[in-house]
């Protein structure tokens, strides 16, 4: 069977107004990946991404570590929900005011939890947003296409924490507010580990940081 290494992008800029790019920790992040990619002598024939910027970046920074990768193909099921959009909707929907603190993570966290049940359970919708059947089908669709690649025995995807929760999800067979449970929970520049043929995807693992957790290293695990 191939393996199938899913990847979340690096740290990115939360709390600026430019979330799509990676911090100087994501960047490193990604390079620290790419090291253990090539210590372990875990090249790739298939690379996909999603088609955002922190997506690319943290693809460089693989590659920049030293991974063996072939030129990366783009698939924008693959992209992320849009957390700004959804949080909005649900605030006017709930006559909320907007957090007066931005720099508190909690409230934030907190409240966007309350707007992806909405959202998975249906409840929920934002103009010009995929509903989210669409996007679940999105990243399936993208798992597909992998899948499909006879050629291919290791394949990378560089995506989100959405799209990878929802892969780990669907494959585990977990609920919608599960996978949103999951999504919260996926740290930077971790990888989870699938095998798949063209029937048939099994999870071996899951939020694996082996390039980050080390003592001097700890400190920098982050999941926004």
């Amino acid at each position: 069977m191939a393996e199938l290494y899913l990847v979340r992008h690096g740290q990115a800029a939360f709390g600026t107004d430019d979330y799509d790019r990676l911090t100087p920790l994501g960047h490193q992040q990604s390079r620290w990946l790419g090291e253990y990619f090539r210590e372990r002598d875990l090249g790739f024939d298939l690379v996909i991404t999603g088609t955002l910027r922190r997506h690319r970046e943290t693809l460089a920074g693989i590659a920049e570590g030293g991974a063996a990768l072939v030129d990366s193909e783009q698939h924008a099921g693959l992209d992320e929900y849009q957390a700004e959009t959804l949080l909005a909707a649900w605030l006017r929907h709930r006559q909320l005011p907007a957090p007066v603190d931005a720099e508190d993570r909690r409230h934030h966290f907190r409240v966007l939890r309350e707007a992806l049940h909405a959202w998975c359970d249906g409840d929920l919708t934002a103009e010009s947003h995929l509903s989210f059947a669409d996007f679940v089908q999105g990243a399936r669709s993208a798992l597909a296409a992998a899948q499909a690649r006879k050629d291919a025995q290791r394949v990378l995807i560089v995506s989100s924490g959405g799209p990878i929760a929802t892969l780990v999800g669907s494959v585990t067979g977990m609920g919608s507010r599960a996978i949103v449970n999951l999504n919260l929970q996926i740290r930077n520049a971790s990888f989870c580990e699938f095998r798949m043929n063209a029937h048939v995807v099994h999870c071996v693992s899951f939020n694996n940081v082996p390039h980050l957790d080390r003592l001097d290293r700890r400190s920098l695990i982050t999941y926004s």
